[in-house]
């Protein structure tokens, strides 16, 4: 019996196959035979298909509409088939296969790049479980037989459900066999063991593939590396990729089928040709030679037609060389061997054999035996039959007869199918009892309702008839459990305008945007515009126009330049407000309404109210106007401007109009004239005309030094010369200042920088102190090494060096001696001690720390006292030396 999800989908699987496209193999055959008889190239085709494809990008580059869907992605432009970017990157991806290849590997190759196609576009491939869209980043799963694709989650689910479905037709094989499950669309068996647990890329290389936007959805980017179906020994060349892999491409050297033309090179994909060479291979009738043009595996049969014999020679008939032998349906007739019986068999050749009757018999029961001529029958033996009867229980009772044994009459008591009631009955006869079965079927919905039911109630052969996932259609299989198989059908969606039809899966079409179409949208007109501008077919209202308003402005002779306001999105302000999150709103939230034209804003030159420009002016706003600059006529004073906003001023015959008028502002300022250059105090005059009087007052100033505050007159200390300044702002004391050596300053109070050549004496010493001379300041700071030491100096220091030296070697030997008499306490008080056992012991002193190192301590102690005492003995020369000389 055929597994319970065959028998459901049995006539979905039909209707499926009719409509993605698989038809069954005969049309398959007959399309194959169609196109090799029509002999149409697959490049002429490839050639059309191209200049289509150029001609429709030139039409869209040079068409001045474009589309106005403003729910549209702006790349879906890209994704058409039949034109755009992507079409053409994906065309000239594959046109290297297109050259040298057969008409199958052209529809295999539609076919790749119709998946490739797919994939590319947003929203286009459909996992026919949950009828959702398949994104890049969910995790999917293919099928190696259909390449159709599937959320992981939804195709181990169905896995699941198949599976248990399956393996609950029967009680006694429950989850105890491997059954297999099918895939949803191309119904290809998988087992158990081959539920998708993980997420892989197409090519199966890496697994959990990380969505790149710079690669196809799913894929891993690396080389597909499949090999080619069927089995050439090449590998596919693509990158990871959805579908079936494409024709090989690689160029082998290969003959034609016959083998009697020389090598070519040809695709792989398509190496095997013909030469169209008549083959001439002798046929299976020995007699005639294949006409037949160079062709692959063995020749046909022969066609012709010959006089052959029937096999038993009595007949002559013409017949076909393909089937020499024939039987002409007559008995034999042949006498036999024994010379009383002729060949009861049909037609046949060779010898007709023995007569059955002869040699030893058996009577009808079998058990007596008897040899007896084949004219005369075996004769019954008179005894019980005994044969087995069809119950298999009983025995015949019968004496031994010819022919077969009666049916089996013996009552028996007999139970029914299903175990409840018991009855006497001829042995012969089944007991079916009236009751009728209250178990639950299969599919967990419907009772059994047999009569006298054993326990193994039959699936469930009532219609399924729940809604599908497509909400739209019922199940028509048998009832069943779990899931039932996605909607087989396809819905049409068309666009706006009905011209452009796209085809999807059943309950897709709800959240399916509508094709782009096209055509010029055919709607009518929403504003005052005769005709909208032009652009394509769309779904929902059309957008706003864009054209010039045009009408005629209040006030004024201008059309309104602005863009239609006739049908404008606003917000409604009379909307009810609700008593609850319960209540739906009455009245949408915007509403379109007609705008009224904006002002006119025609520019018109116009003139300021004072005069100082001229500038365009809207029209709705025109009329006399501040310019906002300051007024800048000349007041009364001479000196100043009004300083009020551009206004207006009456005007006075013969005057001139850059003089202040009456409106103008009356000048309340004092004196701003420039002063003399160093004078700090304003003119005490109000605005005037002509020069300031000269400044009569005292300027407090410092003295160069610093040190004095002096007062001068103001004109006399600003009109004096630059050296009569030096001199009004001097002090004529000694200058305060300290030069760099460290004395002060000679000169009187003055400008600038001291002179740093100072002149008073200074006392040097040699460098032992003993001999003193006075030199100049200066030239102290300028020369080096003006006083060194004489033979006197040198001769003292060698004699203070001498008496340090005699010091150091005294103290030396004080503290030898010193340290050799506490030794010698040491020891004795050593040798005084005694144990309290009052036993002497001989105690051997050892050498103690300091007889080992006392010479190596005792010279670096010794060196720095003598040059202690070297250098405090020189100290010592220079006082007596500087004593001597009376400093």
């Amino acid at each position: 019996m055929d597994p319970v999800w065959r028998q459901q989908g049995r006539g979905r699987g039909q209707g499926r196959g009719q409509v993605t496209g698989h038809p069954p193999p005969g049309a398959v055959r007959s399309e194959v035979r169609g196109t090799s008889e029509v002999k149409v190239s697959s490049q002429s085709r490839f050639d059309e298909i191209r200049k289509s494809d150029r001609a429709a990008a030139q039409r869209l580059a040079t068409e001045p509409y474009s589309s106005s869907s403003e729910d549209e992605d702006e790349d879906e432009d890209d994704v058409s088939e039949d034109g755009g970017k992507r079409g053409k990157i994906l065309q000239s991806a594959l046109s290297p296969y297109t050259s040298h290849t057969g008409d199958a590997d052209v529809r295999l190759l539609e076919q790749t790049r119709h998946y490739l196609h797919e994939v590319c576009q947003s929203g286009a491939v459909t996992c026919l479980i949950c009828i959702a869209s398949v994104r890049r980043t969910q995790a999917v799963w293919s099928c190696v037989g259909c390449y159709c694709i599937f959320h992981i989650n939804c195709i181990q689910k169905w896995a699941k459900d198949s599976i248990f479905l399956v393996s609950s037709v029967t009680d006694e094989d429950f989850g105890k066999k491997d059954h297999p499950w099918p895939c949803p669309k191309c119904r290809y068996e998988y087992s158990p063991q081959q539920t998708p647990t993980r997420y892989y890329c197409y090519c199966g290389k890496e697994a959990e593939p990380a969505p790149d936007p710079w690669l196809l959805p799913h894929s891993c980017g690396q080389v597909c590396g499949r090999e080619f179906k069927p089995s050439c020994g090449h590998h596919c060349l693509l990158l990871c990729h959805p579908g079936p892999c494409p024709p090989c491409p690689q160029m082998v050297s290969v003959s034609c089928l016959c083998g009697k033309s020389s090598r070519v090179p040809r695709r792989c994909s398509a190496k095997a040709w013909s030469c169209t060479q008549i083959c001439r291979r002798t046929l299976p009738c020995r007699t005639h030679t294949c006409a037949n043009p160079c062709h692959a595996g063995e020749c046909a049969a022969c066609p012709r037609v010959s006089l052959q014999a029937c096999a038993c020679g009595r007949w002559r008939a013409e017949r076909p060389c393909a089937s020499p032998e024939w039987h002409c349906e007559q008995v034999c007739g042949r006498p036999l061997s024994c010379g009383n019986h002729t060949c009861e068999r049909v037609c046949h050749a060779g010898a007709c054999g023995g007569c059955p009757r002869a040699g030893n018999r058996s009577c009808s029961c079998g058990k007596t035996k008897s040899v007896l001529p084949c004219t005369v029958d075996v004769p019954t033996c008179g005894d019980t039959c005994g044969k087995k009867l069809d119950c298999g229980l009983h025995t015949c009772s019968m004496r031994c007869h010819r022919g077969a044994c009666e049916t089996c009459r013996q009552e028996v008591e007999k139970t029914c199918r299903c175990g409840r009631y018991s009855k006497l009955l001829p042995c012969h006869k089944e007991y079916l009892c009236e009751s009728k079965c209250n178990k639950t079927r299969t599919c967990n919905r419907h009772q059994c309702k047999r009569k006298c039911c054993p326990g193994n109630c039959p699936p469930c052969d009532m219609s399924c008839g729940r809604m599908l996932g497509c909400r739209n259609h019922k199940c028509p299989s048998v009832c069943h459990q779990g899931s039932c198989y996605p909607c087989p059908e396809m819905v049409e969606v068309r666009c706006d305008c009905g011209s452009t039809v796209i085809s999807v899966p059943c309950g897709r079409e709800r959240s399916t945007k509508p094709p782009r179409c096209k055509e010029l949208c055919r709607k009518p007109s929403s504003c005052h515009h005769s005709s909208l501008e032009k652009h394509r077919c769309h779904c929902g209202s059309c957008p706003p126009c864009k054209q010039p308003c045009q009408r005629p402005l209040p006030g004024c002779a201008h059309l309104c330049p602005a863009p239609c306001h006739d049908q404008v999105l606003v917000k409604a302000a009379d909307r009810a407000l609700l008593a609850g999150p319960w209540e739906q709103p009455s009245t949408p939230a915007f509403v379109r309404t007609a705008l009224p034209c904006p002002s006119c804003l025609v520019p018109i030159p116009t003139a300021c109210l004072g005069e100082h420009e001229v500038s365009p002016v809207p029209c709705h706003a025109r009329g006399p106007f501040s310019c906002g600059r300051p007024c800048g006529r000349t007041l009364a004073c001479g000196n100043h401007t009004c300083s009020l906003e551009c206004h207006h001023v009456t005007a006075v015959p013969d005057s001139d109009k850059t003089k202040a008028g009456q409106e103008c502002v009356q000048c309340e300022e004092g004196c701003s004239k420039p002063r003399p250059l160093g004078c700090p105090h304003p003119c005490a005059l109000p605005c005037h005309h002509g020069n300031c009087p000269p400044c009569t007052l005292m300027i407090r100033q410092r003295c160069h030094c610093k040190m004095s505050k002096l007062y001068n007159e103001c004109v006399k200390f600003t009109s004096a010369d630059e050296q009569t300044k030096q001199l009004l702002t001097s002090c004529q004391n000694q200058c305060p200042k300290q030069l760099r050596c460290g004395h002060r300053c000679r000169l009187a109070c003055h400008a600038g920088e001291c002179d740093q050549s100072c002149s008073q004496r200074v006392k040097l010493k040699c460098p032992c102190k003993r001999i003193k001379k006075d030199f100049p300041c200066s030239r102290v700071r300028r020369e080096n090494e003006l006083l060194a030491c004489d033979e006197t100096c040198r001769e003292l220091q060698r004699k203070h060096a001498e008496a340090c030296a005699a010091e150091e070697r005294a103290a030396l030997e004080g503290e030898m001696r010193k340290q050799q008499a506490e030794l010698e306490a040491f020891e004795k008080r050593q040798k005084g001690r005694r144990k309290k056992n009052r036993k002497v012991t001989e105690v051997e002193t050892e050498e103690g720390v300091w007889q080992r190192y006392k010479l190596r301590l005792l010279m670096p102690i010794c060196g720095i006292l003598l040059a202690v005492a070297a250098f405090y003995l020189l100290q010592l020369t220079n006082e007596v030396t500087d004593g001597e000389n009376g400093w």
